[in-house]
């Protein structure tokens, strides 16, 4: 009988699966590979669910507290956009890039070490702490998608601009529906994340001895709330569209990955 490792294995062999069979749609426009990809797809957001409640009665809560755990509500958020865009978006270029990020997050938590006890996730746990983490994780999700839409809007300009016509070029879309689809996504995650920062300022005033500002982690938060509200503020007030608004939101991201994966591992209590 598989122990809980192997099915974590077997959720990531299943998602490297649907992966490989989106990359031959997103080659040739099969199908048939696209179905074959969306079901595996499905297992695994299946499987992940499973994981995720498991794991939330086992505990008492709901998982999200440490890296490991963010880090697997962030793949299965991922994968359950993914899901949403394959069946009413069709994006099939986005879908595939999603996945990647989505398989690439799984494979951290599955095999990253863990270097946390249950006793401290429970002695960090209060209401305050939960709703900060899940929104600023919600917030991750909608810039990691507005993220792929910028990236295909600067593909589809290239090609565009080189006069590479061909089958490629129209199932990428229209260059404008990516510029507002960046848009919206962000227009979303902005006020979710600055809500989860006021409620974690808060909770670290509260729980957290010598709590300060400039603490890395929470300087690279809110740097990519400002980041991010540059961004809505050009688009919005100052009328800009296009390459620049893409660029912008692709070094945006950037920052939001520095942040995560780095200012974390610098922080007095993040870490």
């Amino acid at each position: 009988m598989f122990d809980m490792t192997r099915w974590y294995e077997l959720s990531l062999l299943l998602h490297a699966s649907s992966v490989l069979f989106y990359f031959i749609d997103f080659l040739h426009h099969n199908r048939k590979a696209n179905r074959i990809a969306f079901g595996l797809l499905s297992i695994v957001w299946g499987m992940q669910t499973f994981f995720f409640f498991a794991r939330m009665v086992e505990t008492g809560k709901f998982p999200v507290l440490t890296l490991a755990e963010g880090l697997s509500f962030y793949a299965w958020l991922l994968i359950t956009l993914s899901l949403a865009i394959n069946r009413w978006l069709r994006v099939d270029f986005l879908v595939f890039f999603t996945n990647v990020l989505a398989f690439f997050v799984l494979s951290l938590h599955t095999f990253a070490p863990t270097p946390y006890t249950v006793g401290i996730a429970e002695q960090l746990m209060s209401e305050l702490l939960f709703i900060h983490i899940t929104m600023a994780i919600l917030s991750y999700g909608a810039f990691s998608i507005s993220f792929m839409f910028s990236l295909l809007y600067l593909l589809q300009y290239e090609l565009l601009k080189k006069k590479k016509w061909g089958k490629r070029l129209w199932r990428l879309g229209d260059l404008a529906k990516f510029d507002d689809l960046a848009y919206v996504l962000n227009g979303v995650g902005v006020p979710i994340l600055l809500l989860s920062l006021i409620l974690g300022v808060v909770w670290a005033y509260m729980k957290v001895d010598h709590f300060v500002l400039y603490d890395a982690k929470v300087l690279g938060s809110f740097t990519v709330f400002a980041t991010y509200s540059f961004y809505l503020y050009k688009r919005a007030v100052k009328g800009i569209q296009g390459k620049e608004m893409a660029l912008w939101n692709i070094g945006s991201f950037l920052i939001l990955l520095i942040n995560f994966f780095l200012f974390g591992t610098l922080s007095q209590f993040h870490f």
